[in-house]
């Protein structure tokens, strides 16, 4: 025993619990001085339990008082007029005045009823009929609440209304008036059930004998206040809410019941009608000696065992606290260094820390999944269900939602946000939904793809959506995605569930597919405001012309030909895919003529797919028409690297296009590039991709169509200046092309 007392870490444990007594002694002595808070939270809940079984009978009272009001209308004497005179039907009078007699005898709290008519001066009462008039000046008679006050209010649009208890006088002739607090019921019209106005008048004193106050707490008070937090009643005549209303609506306290003065105010809410109920009760019990008494012998036993249990608690930790220090890795501890314990706890909890970080991460990784799962089938079952279904509170925080797919394309001319990463990317777009749109679930689809869900939040709508991501797309191109050019597409909206980004994502990926051209200057795609368009522009004959400028040499001329062909389409605003389409059609025509002097097929994949990479990713209509420009060039530089001879397709198709009004026979061509018919027919068609013959007329026909628009020269004429033997054959031939005359055209191209 003297080595453990002998050892600093017991006397410290048994120092700290001595300590602790103390304060524990202290807290006590302070509490016993000021209050009993046993017997007060006994009272406390007893109190509350009263004031429920209250606030229920107040609710039932106000449904028999609705129930009655209900019933009155549905009493058959809206028209008391007999006929088309203006006599009133007194028969019908005293009928409705004995119903409402009956009516009335039955709830003992109820001092009267007021059944009075727009157009009619007469008030019918539970205890007979009076002039409107005179009924609110003798019998209830108010500083405000006149019979004019109560025509207008009931002429107004108004809810079912409970008017604060008021005292109201009755004035007899040879007396004094006599005060009565009375409590007005009038009914609602947002529904008209009659033609009658109905006032309920309760005697608030039979009223509250009716509710049984009598079982709060002696002391207490009751505050009734209605939905619209105006005090229609109180049984304090010293009110003073004010600063207790204030500390409820602008502090914010936790619970339901805060503490002035010598008071506690404890707060109720109707679920029948949203009515608060204040129970205001005192807190402070004294002379409660015997208690008291009580009190200080208990104090003076807790304090003497609590010593003795610090003696006993000290020998009994000191064996654990050694084992604490090895398990912390403090190895053999003589119990007298503590702030190796601290340093133990310290080190595990950033290894909790660092553990927390991880967990999260790994919680951010399994979300992305989970929306990546849901994105490519719709639906999750089983565990995966489990998970999904987790993880959708986190994902959706309001009822709808739009989803927003953000594209980002670097500027190579500048080489900026080297260094931002997806994360980084996704992190930045989230702060800047959030702040201009509400809460936003940001997500790395693939390469530089990010999908947004973010929430309509109450009393918005899909419009604010998408001026606020065209705010965040503005603010974004002039700071952290500088380096970017960005594009965003907003979706149709959707009930806030996982099952449905799967339909919300495809609705994004049209609307970057089947986007308007004119569309792609905007920032941000509207996926409802895409129209259809079918209206594509891809002449056949710009194609046959196209093939033979890159045949012949005439580069200009075919970059020309693609831009004129793109601007027509972007003019015409046709779908982004049609116009990436037509690129790709394009690309397989022009493809034709260097395809026979390339040996190496490897070399025309890796130019179709660098070309097709282009148009996929391009942005705009001018990003593809460049791509086109880019291919002419490079096709014609690789043409213009071929060897220079005759039997060349740059020399076939130019000397053709010099001498297609002669007489070019398959025999003469071959004579003038030195070669047989047979060799010069197949290698023309291997390289022209059509026969020689076909070429032939597609060059004479299109000069043909240029004489027909230009010139006065007749058809005979035209035929002989195109190469054409007679009229005959050249008409034969221009039909056959081109299903009309030579004359019809001519008539057709004029017209136009």
């Amino acid at each position: 025993m003297n080595r453990l007392i002998a050892s600093r870490g017991l006397l410290q444990i048994f120092f700290s619990l001595l300590l602790v007594i103390v304060i524990m002694s202290v807290s006590n002595y302070v509490v016993y001085r000021n209050s009993i808070s046993g017997i007060y939270e006994k009272v406390t809940q007893n109190n509350r339990l009263a004031v429920k079984n209250i606030i229920q009978a107040f609710d039932s009272s106000l449904t028999t008082v609705n129930n009655l009001i209900f019933t009155i209308h549905g009493l058959p004497y809206d028209r008391l007029k007999s006929g088309g005179s203006s006599t009133l039907d007194m028969s019908q009078v005293y009928s409705l005045q004995d119903n409402l007699a009956s009516l009335v005898s039955s709830v003992d709290y109820i001092e009267d009823v007021v059944v009075f008519y727009d157009q009619v001066d007469l008030a019918i009462t539970a205890s007979g009929t009076s002039d409107m008039k005179l009924l609110f000046q003798n019998k209830y008679r108010h500083d405000m609440y006149n019979a004019a006050y109560w025509r207008n209010f009931a002429k107004s649009k108004r809810p079912f209304t409970v008017f604060p208890a008021s005292d109201f006088y009755a004035q007899a002739e040879g007396s004094k008036p006599r005060s009565e607090r009375l409590m007005v019921v009038m009914d609602g019209n947002k529904y008209k059930l009659s033609d009658k106005n109905v006032m309920v008048l309760i005697n608030v004193e039979k009223w509250l004998q009716h509710v049984n106050l009598q079982a709060m707490v002696p002391g207490s008070s009751l505050i009734v206040l209605d939905a619209d937090r105006n005090v229609i009643l109180s049984t304090d005549k010293n009110l003073d809410l004010v600063e207790v209303l204030n500390d409820v609506y602008f502090k914010q306290p936790q619970g339901k019941s805060l503490t002035r003065g010598d008071f506690e105010y404890s707060f109720y809410q109707s679920d029948y009608n949203g009515f608060i109920y204040i129970d205001k009760m005192p807190y402070q019990f004294q002379n409660i000696d015997s208690v008291a008494s009580g009190s200080r012998l208990i104090m003076i036993v807790a304090i003497v065992s609590a010593v003795v249990l610090a003696g006993l608690l000290s020998v009994y930790l000191y064996l654990p606290v050694k084992g604490i220090l090895k398990l912390l890795g403090g190895g053999r501890v003589k119990g007298n260094d503590f702030r190796k314990i601290h340093s133990g706890i310290a080190k595990a909890q950033r290894e909790n820390e660092e553990l927390r970080r991880q967990i999260q991460s790994a919680d951010a990784e399994l979300c992305r999944a989970v929306f990546l799962q849901s994105l490519l089938e719709g639906r999750h079952a089983g565990d995966d269900g489990a998970q999904a279904r987790r993880f959708e509170r986190s994902l959706f925080r309001e009822k709808q939602f739009v989803m927003a797919l953000f594209q980002f394309k670097s500027k190579e001319e500048t080489g900026e946000n080297a260094g931002l990463n997806p994360e980084d990317m996704a992190e930045e777009i989230r702060g800047g939904l959030q702040y201009v749109a509400g809460h936003a679930a940001v997500f790395h689809v693939q390469d530089l793809r990010f999908a947004a869900l973010i929430g309509i939040v109450p009393g918005a709508g899909r419009k604010e959506i998408i001026d606020g991501v065209r705010s965040f797309m503005l603010h974004a191109g002039q700071g952290v995605f500088a380096g970017f050019t960005v594009r965003a597409c907003v979706s149709k909206t959707y009930e806030s569930r996982l099952q449905q980004c799967r339909p919300a994502y495809q609705d994004l990926l049209n609307g970057l597919r089947y986007r308007n051209t004119h569309d792609e200057a905007q920032a941000v795609i509207d996926t409802e405001s895409i129209r259809y368009v079918a209206d594509v522009y891809f002449p056949l004959e710009k194609m046959d012309k196209l093939t033979r400028c890159l045949t012949g040499g005439r580069t200009e001329e075919a970059v020309h030909i693609v831009r004129d062909i793109i601007s027509e389409n972007a003019a015409r605003n046709i779908h982004h895919y049609h116009l990436a389409h037509v690129a790709k059609s394009i690309f397989l025509y022009i493809i034709k003529p260097v395809e026979a002097s390339v040996s190496d097929d490897k070399e025309l994949l890796r130019l179709e797919a660098r070309f097709i990479r282009q148009v996929d990713e391009a942005f705009g209509h001018d990003e593809i028409g460049n791509a086109l420009a880019e291919l002419v060039q490079s096709i014609a530089d690789k043409r213009s690297r071929e060897p220079k001879s005759k039997l060349n397709p740059a020399f076939i198709s130019q000397y053709i296009e010099l001498n297609y009004m002669h007489n070019l026979y398959l025999d003469r061509m071959a004579e003038v590039l030195d070669t047989t018919p047979k060799y010069f027919s197949n290698y023309f068609k291997k390289t022209f991709g059509i026969n020689y013959v076909e070429y032939l007329n597609k060059v004479r026909l299109e000069h043909a169509r240029e004489f027909l628009k230009n010139t006065d020269f007749n058809i005979a004429e035209i035929g002989e200046k195109t190469g054409y033997a007679n009229a005959s054959t050249f008409t034969t031939t221009f039909k056959k092309y081109y299903g009309i005359s030579p004359s019809e055209y001519r008539k057709t191209a004029g017209e136009g």
